[in-house]
Order: C-alpha cells, then sequence, then structure tokens
C-alpha cells in the first residue's frame, strides 16, 4: 500500500493528529497538511530532464521511422538497422535507447492516429454488384512431389462476400489479367467497381492523394470488362478488408488442409471446388443465410459477363541464327525462315505465342521454373528446321532438335544412314509433313518398317495410297481344297540340267 493511503487512512478514518501522522512516516507535517489538502491519492514526482547521446539524432531517427511505415513490411529496415546507421553516423549510445526510442515514437503516433481517426474504423456497406476486392499472397503447395512457392490471387464480392482464390507461379501481368476472368466466370458477372492496393502491375506511379498512373494494361482490362478500378491509400489495407481477411481464413481452410496434386491445373481445380463448398457453409455476418444465398441474390445485380481479356503481355524478341527466342532464362525454337529477324512474343499464363508479319508463327508450352540452381531449357520443334537441313541434309544425324522426332522416325533413320544418299532421302521423307497430314506420314513409316522395305519410294507409294484411301493392307487368301497342289514345287534346277543334257531345243513359246 503506498504512504499517502497510510497518511489518508491514519487522518481521514482514524483521527490521528498530523504531529503524529509526521512522527511515523518521517515527512514533514507541510507536506502532510499539502497532501491532504489537495486530495492527492497517488504521488506526482518532476522527472528532471536528462540529456541523452540520442539527442542529435532524434529528429533523423523520427524521419525514418516515418518513413518505414510508408512502406510495405517486406521492405521496412529493422530498429536493429536503424541503429547501426546511426553508429555510422557518430551515435556512441547502446541499441536499447534507439529501441525505447522508436517504443515511444510509435506509442506517440498511435495516439495521434487514434485521436484523429485514422485508428478507428466505419462499418462499410455495399449494394448489391456494386464492388469486388482483390489481393495477393504468397502461400505454399505439393505439386508432382515437390513443395512450391506460388502466389494466390483473392477475389472476392464486397455484397455477398463471395470469394474465389487461384494459385499461379508469379504475380505478372498475364497471371492478374487471367485471376480476373476466372473470378467473374466463378461469380457469373462482373461488378462496378474493383478495389485494389497499389500493386505494380496496375499503378505506375502513386500521386497526392487519389491520382495515380494506371498502367496501359491494366486500364485496358478494366475498359474491357467494364468496371472502374479503385485503390487504397498506401499502406492502408483495412481500406479492403474483406479480401485481407479472406487471405487469412484461406490459409487455415484450404492451404493447410490441400492435398498433393500432380499440376497447378488440379490444384486450380480444387480450389475453385473448395471456394464454391465453403460459400453454403459459411454463414453471411451481415445478411440471413450463407454467402451461397447472398451471392444468389446479388448475381442478377452483376453486368453480363463479357468474353475473356485477351491478356497477354508482349515482347519484341530477335531469333537467333540458330532460330531461337529467349525468355525467363530459357530458349524456344522459332521456324527457320524467321531466323535473325524480329518477331513478337506474346505471353500468357501457360503458354507463348510467337506473331511475326500479323500471323501466328508458333506456340509453345510456357515453362515457368523459379529456381536459380538449375540452368534454362531449351524447347525445340523439329519441324522448324526442316528448312535448313534441305539445304545440309548431314545436320540431321546430330541436329539436336531432331532428338525430339517420333520413334518411327528415329528407326527409319537409322536404316536409311546405312546407304549412300540415305541423308538426303531421309530429309525428303521428313519434308512430307509440311504438305501433308503428320500422322498419314508417320503411318506410311510405320507400315514401310512392318513390310521391311524401309526406303522413299515405298514410303511415297503408302503414304499417296492412304491419302487416297487406297488400302494398304490386303487380307490374306484361303484358297479352296480344289485347288490346293498335290505335289508341291521343288526349289532346284536339277531338271532344267537334264534338259540341256539331252540336246534338244525348247521354246518358251
Amino acid at each position: 500500500m503506498g504512504f499517502l493511503s497510510v497518511i489518508r487512512r491514519c487522518a481521514l478514518r482514524e483521527g490521528m493528529p498530523i504531529r503524529e501522522i509526521a512522527r511515523r512516516t518521517g515527512l514533514s507535517r507541510n507536506t502532510i497538511k499539502k497532501y491532504l489538502r489537495e486530495g492527492a491519492v497517488e504521488p506526482k514526482f518532476k522527472v528532471p530532464k536528462r540529456p541523452s547521446n540520442l539527442d542529435p539524432y532524434a529528429d533523423r531517427l523520427s524521419a525514418w521511422l516515418l518513413a518505414q511505415t510508408r512502406k510495405s513490411r517486406k521492405e521496412r529496415r529493422t530498429v536493429k538497422q536503424m541503429h547501426a546507421d546511426l553508429v555510422k553516423l557518430g551515435y556512441a549510445g547502446s541499441y536499447a535507447r534507439v529501441a525505447a526510442f522508436a517504443r515511444a515514437w510509435r506509442e506517440d503516433r498511435h495516439r495521434v492516429e487514434q485521436t484523429t481517426g485514422r485508428g478507428t474504423f466505419v462499418p462499410l456497406v455495399f449494394q448489391p454488384g456494386e464492388a469486388f476486392q482483390f489481393d495477393w499472397s504468397e502461400d505454399w503447395a505439393t505439386i508432382g512431389g515437390e513443395r512450391v512457392k506460388l502466389q494466390a490471387a483473392h477475389t472476392k464480392l464486397s455484397h455477398s462476400r463471395a470469394f474465389l482464390v487461384r494459385a499461379y507461379p508469379l504475380q505478372t501481368h498475364e497471371m492478374l489479367f487471367d485471376a480476373h476472368w476466372h473470378a467473374f466466370r466463378v461469380f457469373g458477372g462482373v461488378p462496378g467497381r474493383g478495389i485494389y492496393d497499389n500493386m505494380k502491375t496496375a499503378v505506375d506511379r502513386v500521386g497526392r492523394g487519389k491520382q495515380r498512373d494506371i498502367n496501359a494494361r491494366f486500364k485496358a482490362m478494366a475498359s474491357h470488362y467494364v468496371f472502374e478500378p479503385e485503390f487504397c491509400n498506401p499502406a492502408a489495407g483495412w481500406e479492403k478488408g474483406q479480401v485481407e481477411k479472406n487471405v487469412q481464413d484461406a490459409r487455415n481452410r484450404m492451404w493447410q488442409v490441400m492435398p498433393v496434386f500432380k499440376d497447378l491445373g488440379e490444384l486450380n481445380q480444387w480450389l475453385e471446388d473448395r471456394c464454391i463448398a465453403l460459400w453454403s457453409e459459411t454463414p453471411h455476418r451481415d445478411l440471413p443465410g450463407t454467402i451461397a444465398d447472398a451471392w444468389e441474390a446479388e448475381k442478377p445485380m452483376l453486368m453480363a459477363l463479357p468474353p475473356a481479356f485477351d491478356g497477354f503481355v508482349e515482347h519484341s524478341k530477335r531469333v537467333s541464327p540458330t532460330c531461337l527466342i529467349t525468355f525467363e532464362r530459357n530458349r524456344y525454337s522459332v521456324p527457320a525462315s524467321f531466323a535473325n529477324r524480329r518477331v513478337s512474343l506474346h505471353v500468357y499464363p501457360e503458354r507463348l505465342v510467337i506473331v511475326a508479319e500479323g500471323q501466328t508463327v508458333c506456340t509453345h508450352e510456357r515453362l515457368i521454373d523459379r529456381s536459380h540452381r538449375k540452368s534454362g531449357r531449351v524447347v525445340y520443334d523439329w519441324r522448324h528446321y526442316l528448312a535448313v537441313i534441305q539445304r545440309k541434309p548431314g545436320a540431321l544425324r546430330n541436329g539436336a532438335p531432331f532428338i525430339e522426332m517420333p520413334e518411327a522416325f528415329h528407326n527409319l533413320q537409322s536404316h536409311m544412314h546405312r546407304r549412300e544418299g540415305g541423308d538426303r532421302e531421309m530429309v525428303d521423307i521428313l519434308s512430307l509433313v509440311l504438305h501433308h497430314d503428320e500422322n498419314a506420314v508417320l503411318c506410311a513409316v510405320e507400315l514401310a518398317l512392318e513390310a521391311g522395305v524401309p526406303t522413299k519410294t515405298h514410303i511415297l507409294n503408302l503414304l499417296h495410297r492412304l491419302i487416297d484411301g487406297t488400302h494398304t493392307d490386303l487380307p490374306e487368301v484361303d484358297p479352296p481344297d480344289a485347288l490346293t497342289l498335290e505335289t508341291a514345287p521343288k526349289a532346284n534346277v536339277d531338271r532344267y540340267d537334264d534338259l540341256r543334257q539331252a540336246g534338244g531345243k525348247y521354246h518358251a513359246s
């Protein structure tokens, strides 16, 4: 118990004289009278302001702390790093003093925010079909037996709280556009507004207030789906608190309980089915029924779904003399006629499309490997090099692109290489795929190999018979008993020698 409580109890409850109280407590009578007159319950002491080694650096440290609040959590410097910077500037104090200053600065800032209204929140109400919120998160999943870090796109309708989670390898433009299309597809329409943070794929520069320089491709996507993008203030995640909470809930309800998947497509299908199932299991906080019930009521208020936005990212690439272009440390083949020329590369989430002269030249499946320990891969299409080997047939023997040929072509090549001119004939046969269906050419080669006649002439004959619809496999004839030979002919020439020895003349007629 404090000594002021002792003084008040002795004076007010026991009626003890001030002289006796002074004797017992060791305080002067004037001090006791002062405390009783003021009615103080706790003593107040004036703490003298003592100079600190940190005082000359206080303004600089405050500016650093304020600058960190405007950055994302991943980009913020720690107090230890700030202490190290102060030491370089001449600060001789301890880290504990800097940490105490930072704690006090944050407490003061928190009190200011509370008094100015920035630390308090107003419940928001959205009309049906009015808005949706979007955000990214990082999560892990096991795909193909390997634990992979993924970027999860979260889209949530602000009225019904219906949500969709979809996983991608990267947070790039093409992934962002694809996430919007699948979200609108599942929701059954497009709301009027989209609420985002200031992500780099949408905002090129953050201006004062609500001024934003919106990325041109993002603006084209928003214009295609006819919704108005709206961006939160920097470091103000509560302005899209619905989807922020969805990020937290998804980790517990999805990512921590998901099974192993063979590929990313199977994972995204599981996420979509899981999200729709959770709509029916989760009650709506503000409306009667579940999220699924609220979504059914909101769906007619959404704008009808337009065709999917052609959400590619375009790059200009120069084709190398070896007919390759490079993208994300990997190389992809291009038809030889475009070697040493510029082409346009259209990047989609799952494929790469090479365009030249306004026409699609070829398409490759996109390879995404985030591990920097592995070297890039080379993706060949052997058909792209047929124009080269027509001029240089000898390159067929050790050409790297031709390792990917079907096995029947490899078997035919092993026969062709044994005779003179076989390289040229093999090139002529491979070039048939430029003018005829590849499956037909492959079938003709397989039939020639089965017949034991792997020649160019025979393969051409079989190919034309396949194209014309002529049967290439004749049925076996089972002769009737009347035509069966009683004496089988012998394979010898003795009777001809006997005829020659007789000296007679015999004519073929």
